[in-house]
């Protein structure tokens, strides 16, 4: 099984740098790094999804307040998690520790007034994040108990704090912890992925107030170096052209060029091309359409760790109907969506 690596880039992405010979050693070495060090996580996460799988079994979780708090950490560019307290983040005069908290905040009220979530878990868990980890650390994740920021190399990629995406991304692999926990490999670890992506992609919306059409359904498109876009690179992903030359980790477009073994973050390509069309044909503002369809699926069908991309997609089409009307605009839209892909 391929076991989950929650963080927004990919591992081969950051191998591929690592062996650019047209970079210096310096970038080569830090990109290795990172790379390297993000498989010391694995293990940590899997637990922390299976006690959150266990808690949902049993009725566990117990609301812990009706208002999420966030909490945040400067690790000072040392492995030391998580870090040291900062007691105001939001007067803090570091911005990334500013920026880390007040879009954490706005996540935190993104759930509860789009989707009425207390939290990731829907029980006020804290959210707590770790700022400034490691040295020139080009990666975010999500560990299972909190999030991780690097500060980049500055030149590959830039401090991850900056993307509103990745900040949504992230905490959406939480939201899919405390819900359908889905397995990180084959057909489930792309919806994994592409769960992220829609809701990190929603949020980056909510915040710019785009509407669908308007939108550019970028991913990563703000934390990319100057090295990255000398090359022509625009994002990480592109969920309305997947397979865009643009893009440093392109995807499939058509749910037949799966393969198997295929890494998450690349299998999540039709199922994120099957939203964005969805919410594009739809029109309107994403969270309000085709946005609540997602997440009435995710919340609702229970534990589903080995959920195909047929079956999602079959539930959102069922769940638009119930929602919406089976003659509605959005009903139609999920339909259209699903089968640009070939599903």
């Amino acid at each position: 099984m391929y076991q989950c690596q929650c963080q927004i880039i990919p591992d081969d992405v950051l191998k591929r740098w690592a062996c650019d010979p047209a970079l210096s050693e310096d970038l080569c070495k830090n990109a290795d790094y990172s790379a390297k060090l993000s498989k010391h996580f694995r293990s940590i996460r899997l637990e922390n999804k299976r006690l959150a799988g266990f808690l949902l079994e049993n009725h566990a979780l117990t609301t812990l307040t009706e208002n999420p708090e966030v909490t945040l950490f400067d690790c000072r560019q040392t492995q030391s998690l998580p870090g040291t307290q900062i007691k105001d983040p939001f007067n803090d005069e570091d911005p990334t520790v500013s920026r880390t908290y007040t879009e954490t905040d706005h996540l935190a009220t993104f759930l509860r007034k789009v989707f009425k979530r207390n939290s990731i878990d829907n029980a006020g868990m804290t959210l707590m994040s770790s700022v400034h980890y490691g040295k020139k650390y080009n990666n975010a994740m999500w560990n299972g108990l909190q999030m991780i920021y690097g500060d980049g190399d500055g030149e590959l990629f830039v401090d991850f704090t900056l993307g509103t995406d990745v900040i949504g991304h992230e905490l959406a692999h939480g939201l899919t912890q405390y819900t359908l926990q889905l397995d990180y490999d084959e057909e489930p670890g792309g919806l994994n992925e592409s769960i992220s992506d829609c809701f990190g992609s929603m949020f980056r919306q909510w915040r710019l107030n785009q509407d669908a059409t308007t939108a550019d359904w970028l991913i990563g498109h703000d934390i990319l170096g100057k090295t990255s876009r000398n090359r022509s690179f625009t994002c990480l992903r592109d969920m309305a052209d997947p397979g865009g030359k643009h893009c440093l980790a392109p995807q499939p477009v058509h749910f037949s060029e799966i393969k198997s073994g295929m890494d998450p973050h690349y299998t999540s390509g039709p199922p994120n091309l099957a939203f964005c069309t969805a919410c594009r044909q739809a029109g309107g503002k994403s969270w309000e359409t085709v946005g609540p369809v997602w997440y009435h699926v995710i919340t609702n069908a229970g534990q589903r760790p080995r959920m195909s991309m047929s079956e999602f997609a079959t539930e959102t089409r069922q769940a638009a109907s119930e929602l919406y009307g089976k003659e509605s605009a959005v009903a139609n839209a999920v339909h259209a969506g699903w089968q640009k892909v070939g599903l």
